[in-house]
């Protein structure tokens, strides 16, 4: 059987030669780049060849190649089959990332779903020889119990019973009230965020972040959905495993940094996505896309958290926020509530900006949402020299006469550049009159010599792009980068705009604008408004919400009154199929335009 060496890994890999050289990486664990999920379509998987022969280069794979890279044996493992022995180094690391863990929180009282009681069990004697579950029955003055209690230790003398409402979930030896957690969890599509919280008192003791798992199946959640149809039979079960797993991780994150046995963790809480939730408990996504775009289910779930895996205390419960439709999930929801949109006594606009753009208008409590897609451009993906927000990533650009001046996440030497660097470029390159109003780069001959922007236009045939970094690794922004921006700046402002419309609602009759999400939070009112991605009149509306998605969960699991009042406003919140609205069209062109 043939190997693969990893040498910067120093690890072998044996296989079969019928897969491509990225499936079998990752197969093996072995972090690779991948945002288009193997498609051929980012360029992104590169590794090294470094002894051995991989089959002739492709046309597709010298599209996204240099000829220096070629020549030193860059090769996309997406579209390559290795059929032999071979010797390859990957060229990529998985950095430090910055992640959103924190976020606005209204005032509310504290009434959560599980709570504890002590109560004294009589010891069995020869006289009267009750079983341990009728002793249990008669002192809580219940009937019947769940059988799976009876799998616990079996503890006499002062015991506490944990609860679920009025359900016992949990008994334990002795006096434990003192011990009482809950994990409240965001299951974004590029992201997971999870913090314990001390149930008695609301205090959140530890958090724990990550990189979705589910990025080795493609960085967006229609990239992920795609795999689920080519792979009917296993990918369900590969995508919840992933995600399972990561949270398991985190689980054990938090147990150490506080020093806190999972076997006191009651309850799960999670906020996510539509595609994310059907993904984390095993439910076929696959309808979420392709017409009608509808899901298998958008109520709130209340289940054990081990029917799916996660790993807590025996009976621990897992409640999932509902969701309103595929594309308005959970997240939304949940950040809508924190917001309080629907108490709200003026026009507030709520916005999370990610790989789609969730939008939602609270028009004096009535809430109306809709959902375009931004794609993964303003998380740094689908750019040519794009990464996450990591160490080394550009996350600031300013041109000056004297140059261009970088601020880097860690102060590390540039090696790419995240969603919020992407949009201050394209907004300083719309600023300085290097990219015009159509979204495309003037000429470079329409610029004198002497002009400080000329050394900045590289040309290449009749490509032009944007000198970001010089220097043996080059940063480029290309026309392509542009244009991934300006689909997404599109998508969203015509949401905005179609939103406004169907409330007959006015720009200056708009209060506030809320930004949420990962991404948003990173994102200037400068580079928002520069870009057009929000227009002019709404500059000084802005406000900065944070990571409303887990508030959201923080709040369903200290409060069993929030958890009802989230449910209702899913039920009341109208969604408005952006496609199907009269106008879009020309509207969504009308909004490609940047201002200038």
């Amino acid at each position: 059987m043939p190997k693969i060496f990893i040498k910067n890994k120093n690890k072998t890999i044996e296989y079969v030669p019928n897969k491509d050289l990225l499936q079998l990486l990752l197969e093996n664990e072995v972090f690779v780049d991948n945002p288009c999920n193997g498609k051929g379509s980012c360029g992104k998987c590169k590794i090294r060849l470094l002894e051995g022969k991989l089959p002739a280069i492709s046309e597709t794979e010298e599209k996204f190649l240099k000829q220096e890279e070629i020549h030193t044996g860059i090769r996309l493992s997406c579209l390559v089959v290795p059929q032999e022995d071979i010797t390859i180094e990957v060229l990529q690391r998985e950095r430090k990332h910055e992640i959103l863990t924190k976020g606005y929180l209204p005032k509310f009282s504290f009434h959560p779903a599980i709570h504890k009681k002590v109560f004294q069990i009589e010891k069995p004697t020869l006289e009267k020889q009750d079983s341990f579950e009728d002793a249990l029955c008669a002192t809580l003055g219940i009937q019947k119990l769940d059988w799976r209690l009876l799998q616990h230790e079996i503890a006499y003398g002062k015991v506490t019973g944990v609860f679920h409402h009025d359900d016992l979930i949990g008994i334990e030896s002795g006096d434990t009230t003192h011990s009482l957690y809950g994990i409240a969890i965001d299951i974004g599509t590029t992201t997971l965020v999870a913090a314990l919280i001390d149930i008695k008192t609301g205090e959140e003791v530890a958090t724990a972040s990550m990189i979705n798992p589910q990025k080795q199946f493609g960085l967006d959640v229609l990239t992920r959905i795609t795999y689920e149809l080519e792979n009917p039979k296993d990918a369900k079960t590969k995508l919840q495993h992933a995600i399972v797993k990561g949270i398991n991780e985190m689980i054990e994150d938090l147990c150490n940094q506080s020093e806190i046995n999972k076997s006191n963790i009651y309850e799960i809480a999670v906020a996510a996505n539509c595609t994310m939730m059907h993904f984390l408990l095993g439910i076929d996504a696959t309808s979420i896309g392709r017409s009608p775009y509808a899901p298998v289910f958008v109520k709130s779930k209340n289940i054990l958290a081990q029917d799916v895996g996660l790993r807590a205390a025996q009976g621990t419960r897992l409640y999932c926020l509902p969701s309103v439709s595929s594309y308005i999930g959970a997240d939304i929801v949940a950040g809508a509530y924190v917001c309080e949109l629907h108490k709200a006594k003026e026009n507030i606009l709520f916005i999370d900006i990610g790989t789609n753009g969730e939008i939602v208008l609270s028009n004096h409590g009535k809430l109306l949402s809709c959902s375009c897609a931004a794609g993964p451009a303003l998380e740094g993906m689908n750019i040519t020299s794009g990464m996450r927000a990591a160490e080394g990533a550009i996350e600031e650009v300013n041109i000056t006469e004297a140059g261009i001046e970088l601020k880097v996440i860690g102060n590390a030497e540039p090696v790419g550049i995240c969603g919020s660097g992407i949009l201050s470029v394209i907004k300083e390159l719309i600023r300085v009159g290097l990219v015009k109003k159509d979204g495309a780069f003037i000429k470079k001959e329409k610029l004198e010599e002497s002009d400080y922007r000329y050394e900045m236009i590289q040309v290449d045939g009749k490509k032009r792009a944007f000198l970001l970094k010089d220097g043996a690794e080059e940063l480029l922004i290309t026309q392509g980068d542009v244009r991934q921006v300006q689909l997404a700046k599109g998508a969203i402002l015509s949401g905005f705009y179609a939103l406004l419309k169907q409330a007959n609602i006015a720009m200056h009759q708009l209060d506030k604008v809320m930004i949420a999400g990962q991404f948003g939070a990173h994102l200037p009112a400068e580079s928002l408004v520069g870009t057009g991605i929000l227009p002019e009149e709404v500059k000084e509306k802005i406000t900065y919400v944070g990571n409303a998605s887990k508030t959201g969960a923080y709040m369903a699991l200290m409060s069993a009154e929030a958890r009802k009042e989230i449910e209702e406003l899913a039920n009341k919140m109208d969604y408005m199929e952006l496609g199907a609205s009269e106008g879009y069209e020309r509207l969504f062109t009308q909004c490609l335009l940047f201002s200038i």
